[in-house]
């Protein structure tokens, strides 16, 4: 070994060719070291720690496909999935909607079975016939962040008007944020929200979800905490969410208002029954539920009796269509004819008719 020691000690004196080999090899392990130094440092302000690196791989395109669109009458958001069927949301984003919709990275939309939510907390769960295990997000017991650890925002930015996947917004953990006035904790990041991100996650680098994204102010946004809100889902109810009211035996105005609330909240099968014998003679339950395929939404602007016959209302309405990733808005008015069958009024004739750029005394007249 001290032979080894002299020998490297001595080998740069012992021509000019071995003094600018070892000025070589010197610069090339300064170099190396240095590199090793600003990777390591690149690692923990990109992914946090060194370990979150190798599960940071492909992340983006897994919360691309797992976030979903939350779309009502009022509001639209963002979402995801807390377990196979159950979607969690901000109560925002539903709130005054008896049945909202849940838009899929692929395109196909569903309205779900049941709503639940706390509205101080401003959280809601929407949950869904089918079971979707492959979507759900995970998430860790314990909540660890490193000091300015990089975080991703994920959600639809300003809604369906913005067409395209999610969009995913990085930033880092600056601390978190209680308060005796608010009925949850949150978690807060440099991240700069914008409507239409409501609702959707906030994880790690390794898709770990720790909050809800919530609100924003000038590049200084709030997350509810996920382990929180995970922790009041026993507590949520629907006592705080708008309920759907029809009763189509009452008069002809009732029944085409009931026949498009069925529309609006997809119970399709409701609707087809308040068809007539008559009107079915042309149509049947597959050819009638494939019209209105891409509705996403049908608002109801109104529905009255027309004063020249005893079993025709008149209504305006409008819908919103899901076409090819985007949202279409059309208008309508005209009337539509009854008839008393089996203790209710049903659909016989429609003289139904769209109209073009309404202005806004239509909506108003």
């Amino acid at each position: 070994m001290i032979k080894i020691i002299i020998d490297t000690i001595v080998f740069p004196f012992r021509s000019l060719k071995h003094c600018i080999k070892s000025i070589f090899i010197v610069a090339l392990v300064v170099y190396v070291i240095a590199s090793l130094f600003v990777i390591m440092d690149y690692l923990r302000s990109e992914y946090g720690y060194y370990g979150k690196f190798i599960c940071s791989l492909g992340i983006e395109d897994r919360l691309r496909s797992s976030v979903v669109r939350v779309v009502g009458s009022y509001s639209e958001g963002s979402g995801f999935f807390i377990a196979p069927n159950q979607v969690m949301t901000n109560f925002h984003v539903i709130a005054g909607e008896p049945s909202p919709k849940i838009i899929f990275p692929d395109g196909h939309f569903i309205t779900p079975e049941k709503i639940t939510g706390d509205k101080n907390a401003d959280l809601a769960i929407l949950y869904t016939t089918e079971q979707y295990q492959e979507l759900v997000l995970p998430h860790t017991p314990t909540i660890t962040f490193s000091e300015r650890e990089p975080l991703l925002a994920v959600g639809y930015p300003l809604g369906t008007e913005l067409s395209g996947k999610a969009t995913i917004m990085k930033g880092v953990f600056s601390d978190f944020r209680k308060s005796k006035k608010a009925y949850v904790d949150y978690v807060q990041a440099d991240i700069s929200l914008v409507p239409g991100m409501s609702g959707g996650p906030l994880t790690d680098m390794c898709g770990n979800v720790f909050g809800i994204n919530t609100m924003s102010l000038s590049g200084l946004s709030m997350f509810t905490s996920y382990h929180q809100a995970l922790s009041m889902l026993p507590h949520f109810t629907d006592q705080e969410i708008t309920k759907v009211s029809v009763d189509p035996d009452q008069s002809p105005e009732d029944a085409v208002y009931a026949f498009y609330t069925y529309l609006k909240t997809r119970r399709m099968k409701e609707g087809f029954s308040l068809l007539s014998s008559q009107y079915l003679l042309k149509t049947n339950y597959e050819e009638w539920t494939n019209r209105f395929k891409d509705v996403l939404d049908v608002i109801i602007i109104k529905v009255e009796r027309d004063t020249t016959t005893d079993d025709t209302a008149f209504i305006k309405f409008s819908t919103k269509n899901w076409v090819d990733g985007e949202t279409e808005l059309h208008y309508y008015e005209g009337t539509w004819q009854t008839i008393h069958e089996d203790n209710v009024y049903k659909m016989l004739k429609s003289k139904i008719i769209e109209v073009d750029n309404p202005d806004y005394q239509w909506f108003y007249e």
